[in-house]
């Protein structure tokens, strides 16, 4: 399939018929703003900018699509980290920014029904403002989408406790790269009446169709939240920790970074080192905590952790305030770490290998990059490590990048030798493509081809990503 570089005016004009003529944009700065996601790999290059405000809009486009053999990417707020949502080859970009209305709220089912284009923080604070719960949490949940986060099956900080994205959603309204529009689930916890095809869409990246809407599952709101920052002397004593609280204690959150990470969060100003002893690794554990006896059995596990030798030093939160500064200490790394233009690798095995897979991972970076300044944090408890190199300032982005995918190989190859994923939360997209096989057996891959084509025949869908 060919596709267009640039749209005639006749096919802008039919374009334009659907959306209304203020929700289509050319210009060079729209074209490089809504045809990208924070990846820095490819460079943009989209033909048009298309911003519906309903499903039967969303419809059209894709009918008009496949009328004319023009590719479509979809956007939603393009956090992405692996160019899943690049438009590079003129595609149709279809934001769905002004499909951000929450549409109806089912107390008694503890749901709510939202279009696609509702930030995952609007999510919490209608949730919040009904004394309900949305758990999926991250860095940027102050921008990210609701349908983004249902493409690429988002995860974040809380999963250990809550599951990922998949978990919470009950159904979904989409529109197919076919152009049908498919209510998957409407919503029910019990229904059992063939394929649950709503669960395609989860984590297909656009490739399959658009999410316009979706009936979002809702929690009890925690209570007590209680934080703990432990400073630790080498990874082997992450699992440990990790081992130690859940016996007795549900934690909601164990994060884990590294003293580099660390420094660049305190090299912002915004939050002040948790405590004088300077650590190699540190863990962010969360817990709720209504009840005294809990709070006893947290402070006993973390006496039994010094005695054995597995922390350094540690501190708890004492008020709401430091909950949120602790947090911060986590949270700021992706946003600290940006100016340095990390190399990202989103990587997870099972937590029972976690600690041998961490070893040999570590001795291949020390030996491939022994002048790059590394930076490790992630979601420790569920297995998923961020291993982030960052760019030297006298060395051009292009040859940085090079020098980081020679030793991806060896990285994934670890990955494969341990059963583990390539792409734990972040997608596949175009930066990891070429390493799918290391996750997904060819037979695998070979379905997920034959199910594409069923629901997008003509390839319109965001072509390029995930495979070819």
């Amino acid at each position: 399939m060919s596709i267009a570089a640039q749209l005639s005016p006749q096919l802008l004009a039919q374009l334009t018929e659907i959306v209304g003529e203020s929700r289509v944009k050319t210009d060079a700065s729209s074209l490089e703003n809504w045809g990208k996601d924070y990846t820095k790999h490819f460079e943009p290059n989209p033909s048009v900018i298309v911003f519906p405000s309903s499903t039967e809009q969303v419809q059209q486009i894709v009918q008009f699509a496949n009328a004319n053999q023009i590719a479509i990417t979809p956007s939603g707020g393009r956090t992405g980290l692996s160019a899943g949502a690049v438009a590079s080859n003129g595609e149709i970009v279809v934001s769905l920014d002004k499909m951000s209305q929450i549409l109806d709220f089912f107390p008694a089912d503890r749901m709510v029904r939202i279009q696609a284009g509702v930030v995952t923080e609007q999510l919490q604070e209608y949730a919040e403002s009904k004394d309900m719960y949305y758990p999926v949490d991250f860095a940027s949940a102050g921008s990210s989408q609701m349908g983004g986060n249902i493409a690429t099956n988002a995860g974040g900080i809380k999963v250990i406790k809550y599951g990922m994205t998949r978990n919470w959603v009950l159904g979904l309204t989409v529109v197919t790269g076919k152009g049908d529009v498919l209510r998957l689930n409407k919503g029910m916890i019990k229904n059992a009446t063939g394929y649950a095809l709503q669960h395609l869409f989860i984590g297909s990246e656009g490739t399959l169709g658009i999410v316009t809407e979706a009936e979002i599952k809702l929690e009890r709101k925690p209570h007590d939240l209680q934080v703990m920052v432990l400073g630790v002397p080498d990874f082997d004593a992450v699992m440990p920790i990790l081992h130690a609280f859940q016996s007795k204690i549900d934690l909601t959150a164990f994060e884990f970074f590294g003293e580099v990470a660390m420094q660049k969060v305190l090299d912002h100003g915004h939050v002040q080192r948790p405590f004088d002893t300077e650590c190699p690794y540190y863990v962010l554990l969360e817990f709720e905590a209504p009840y005294e006896p809990i709070m006893d059995a947290a402070m006993e596990i973390f006496e039994h952790c010094m005695e054995e030798g597995w922390v350094l030093d540690g501190v708890l939160s004492q008020s709401l305030d430091q909950v949120e500064s602790l947090w911060r200490l986590r949270e700021d790394i992706s946003e600290s770490i940006a100016p340095f233009t990390p190399y990202k690798n989103d990587i997870s095995v099972l937590i029972t290998h976690v600690p041998a897979f961490i070893k040999e991972i570590e001795e291949i970076v020390e030996q491939n990059y022994p002048d790059f300044e590394i930076c490790w944090f992630g979601h420790i408890g569920d297995g998923n490590l961020h291993l982030n190199i960052l760019k030297p300032e006298n060395l051009d982005k292009d040859d940085f990048f090079a020098k980081c995918k020679v030793v991806n190989e060896h990285v994934f190859n670890t990955v494969q030798k341990y059963d583990g994923s390539i792409s734990a939360e972040h997608g596949v997209g175009m930066t990891k493509k070429p390493y799918l096989a290391m996750t997904r057996s060819a037979e695998e891959i070979e379905y997920m081809k034959v199910l594409k084509k069923v629901f997008d025949p003509n390839s319109i869908m965001n072509p390029g990503k995930l495979f070819d």
